[in-house]
Parts: structure tokens; sequence; C-alpha cells
């Protein structure tokens, strides 16, 4: 059973800068600006040979019911629940303020054990922080500073004594390797993006059945990317919610290229990405922008129209209507997998989670190579490629180096000299055989070597 422990304390106190130096890497956003921090992230973290589950959460503070500050503690609030143990973290350069101190009556309340951790206590400035806590009542505290990593041993000590006993190594048997079967049913990790409010939480909170992400009209709710875990019909996913993508020049604060940057981040760890649209305001300028970036980054794409409860038109026009529409504006994914949904009412939401699965299969396809060569024969002889300075090209042969995505590698003469029109030809002539819709299909030119090359010609 995993240890899991909750990083619980007022804002801006440092606690996802120890959020992530537990992790090893910088997955939550850090900045001076209080409240960066909304939804809960959780975390496998390490502390010498202590392994745990760790959760970062936003900064306990008060709020109105109903407003985004309340949902935001409700979401800290089913942290501590989960949690076995509390990091209660202070700032010791400020040393307790009335905030800190009515929460942490909140930590004793939830009758689990908590470590009072000063963090910031580097340099003199800390003393008198860290000693003020003592009227806290939650014991010693815990002298640290996140950023620079001191401290960490003091906190493994007392963590130590926390956790349950390790297994004896001699008892776990050896990891044995993964077959192919296995290795296809590992999780799926999928990245939701898109333009700002398209509704990306919502579906998920839908597809998870709870409100685990944080959801507003506003725009802008989600800043971090929130991981989950989902399973549909027995298939796992792992499913990463992004802020919201805008165009750059419209990204002037320093939290929001933190936001983009982490969004943009979890496409390229992804395996499949749904870009997310607003069914009233579809294939803008910025959906293409984002659609090209997951097409260069070589994940498959599946489309989400969002908000279809709103269309007063749903019928099967409607629906074709954006094929053709996806079609146009998107050559570069043609026949791109695209789902009308709403993540609200819950519409669509087998046949998206269908599609993931659908494009996910696509993305890791090999080619059969004696399929490869039969359609590439037949590719040339009903367009053979042009002659470019009065020369023919020849192309030789092509074989599959690679899947996820399908890449292949075309050995010919004069690679510089093959027009881009007929690598387009090939690519969507492949697409349309092997049945690789949506997915990036990667073909790269390489020359096939002169075996005369090394021969110096003899002097006259």
């Amino acid at each position: 059973m995993s240890f899991t422990i909750a990083i619980i304390g007022r804002p801006n106190v440092g606690k996802s800068t120890l959020f992530n130096r537990l992790v090893g890497q910088k997955l939550a956003l850090v900045d001076d600006l209080p409240g960066v921090t909304r939804d809960r992230r959780e975390g496998e973290a390490r502390l010498g040979d202590l392994q745990f589950i760790i959760i970062d959460t936003a900064g306990l503070d008060e709020g109105a019911k109903g407003s985004l500050t309340a949902r935001m503690q409700e979401q800290t609030e089913t942290a501590i629940a989960q949690a076995d143990a509390l990091f209660f973290v202070i700032d010791a350069r400020i040393g307790l303020t009335p905030t800190d101190r009515a929460f942490a009556d909140f930590a004793r309340k939830a009758n689990k054990p908590v470590l009072l951790i000063a963090n910031k206590s580097e340099g003199k400035h800390g003393d008198a922080g860290a000693m003020e806590s003592f009227a806290l009542g939650l014991g010693d505290p815990i002298q640290i500073s996140a950023e620079h990593g001191e401290g960490m041993g003091e906190l493994y000590d007392e963590l130590a004594k926390l956790m349950p006993e390790p297994v004896d190594d001699d008892e776990v048997e050896d990891d044995e390797p993964l077959s192919e079967e296995e290795a296809a049913t590992r999780p799926i990790r999928v990245a939701i993006v898109g333009r700002p409010n398209a509704g990306k939480s919502t579906l998920i909170n839908h597809l998870l059945g709870e409100e685990r992400l944080l959801t507003s009209p506003e725009a802008g709710t989600t800043r971090d990317s929130i991981a989950v875990e989902i399973n549909w019909k027995g298939r796992d996913f792992r499913v990463f919610d992004t802020a919201g993508l805008r165009r750059r020049s419209r990204i002037e604060e320093k939290l929001e290229k933190l936001s983009v940057a982490d969004a943009l981040r979890a496409v390229r760890f992804a395996e499949v990405v749904v870009l997310m649209m607003d069914s009233q305001n579809r294939f803008e300028e910025q959906d293409l922008r984002i659609a090209d970036l997951i097409e260069r980054e070589g994940r498959a794409v599946v489309l989400a129209v969002n908000k279809w409860d709103l269309m007063e038109t749903k019928g099967g026009g409607a629906i074709s209507g954006l094929r053709r529409d996806a079609d146009h504006w998107l050559p570069q994914v043609k026949g791109v997998p695209i789902v009308a949904v709403s993540g609200l009412m819950g519409e669509g939401i087998d046949r998206l989670m269908q599609a993931i699965q659908d494009a996910y299969a696509i993305w890791n396809r090999r080619v059969p190579t004696a399929a490869l060569n039969r359609w590439f024969e037949q590719a040339i002889q009903a367009n053979p490629p042009p002659a470019v300075s009065g020369r023919r090209l020849k192309l030789n042969y092509i074989t599959q180096t690679k899947a996820r995505p399908p890449s292949f590698v075309l050995f010919c003469s004069r690679a510089d000299a093959v027009p881009q029109s007929y690598l387009r030809y090939l690519t969507n002539s492949m697409r349309e055989t092997f049945e690789l819709p949506g997915t990036p299909v990667r073909i790269t030119l390489r020359e096939k070597a002169n075996p005369f090359a090394h021969k110096r010609k003899r002097p006259s």
C-alpha cells in the first residue's frame, strides 16, 4: 500500500517548490504570485530510500461558498482525506500569521500525523519565524529550504518515523520484462488541449464521475497540467488536463507563459492528443496552430468538438460538415477522427474514448514489408516522379524504420530535388492504402550510396 502525504498551508509558503524537490522534477508551476496552484497534483516522491505519493494542494484560504477560492479549498480538503500524513508548511521568514493559526486548527481536526515544516529557513532571518511556530502546538518545526535543498536530512528522519516498515527485498520478486501484450495494456497517455474555456476540465470531470478538476466560466482556471487516471471499459488511460493555449501575442503575464510551457510539455509526453474546440467557434486560427504543433510533435490526434448540446442542428449533415471542415483546414492530418461531445451533459464520451484508442492503435502500426513494396511500385506506376532540370528522379525503395508515429525512409537519387508535392502524394496514398487516418506520417529521403564513389578517376 502506498504511503500518501498532502502538503498544506496558506498560499505562497513554498508548497509547490517542496513538491518539485521531492518528485525530482519541476512538475508544479512556481511563482512569487500567491495562489498559483489551484487543482491538486499528485506525484511519486523519494526522500533518500523513502518512497511515497505526494500531493501538492492549493493554498488554504477562505472564500465565499461556491466561489473559485472555496472550490480550491474543497480540493485541498479532498487531498487531506486521501492522505496518510500531512506536511503543514509555513514561511519562516514571515513568521506566523492569523491564517497559519486558523489552519493549524484545521490540520489538527484532520486527526492525522502532521509534520510542521518551516520553509525558507535559510539565512539568519529564518530562525525567528521557526521559533514562533512552536505556538501552533504541532510539535517541533523542521527547518528547511525547499528551494536550496537544506534541511532534507532532518525531514527524512521525522518522515521515517511515520512511514510503515519497508518490505524485505528478499520477499520481492524481480520484475519480468514486459511482453508485447502487457505493453499494449499499459495506460495510454492522453493530453487534452485547446483554447481557453473550451471545456477541457469539465470533460475530464465527467469521465471521472467527480469534480476532480476546478471549472469556471472564467477563462484560464486551469494552470498546471494535471494528470488523472481513468479506466474506460477495462482500458487504462492517464489523462492530462492542460491550460488553455492562446495566441503568443496575447500571452503577457509570466504565470500564463509558465502555464503554456507546461501544456506544451504535456503534448510532448503524450501519445494521443485530443484537440478540443468550441462548437460555436470551431477551426479558428489558434485551433489550427495547435493542430499543427501536435502534428510536428508526431502525436496521434483526435478532434473533439465540445458543447455540442448547444448546437441547433445536430443531425448527420452537421457531422458531415465537421468532416469536410477538418479535411479542408487540417490536410496535414487528413482523416483525423472528429467527435462531437458535450463534456457537461456527457454526450459522445464513449465515441471519444473509442476514437482515442483507435488513434493510439494506428499511431503504433507497422506496415508489412511485402505490402509496403507492392504499394510503392503501384504508386510510382500510377504517378511517376517528375523530371527535375530535365532529369528523371529515380525512387529505389522504401522501408518503415519505426512506429509512434509511422515513419519511413525512401531511398532515391537526388533527395534534395524531390518536390514536396510528390511527397504529399505518397503520404496521402499511403494513408488511404494502409488505413492511417489522422496520425502523422513521416517520410525521410535518403540518397542511395553510390558503389563507385570510392573509385578515383584515372588521370589522362
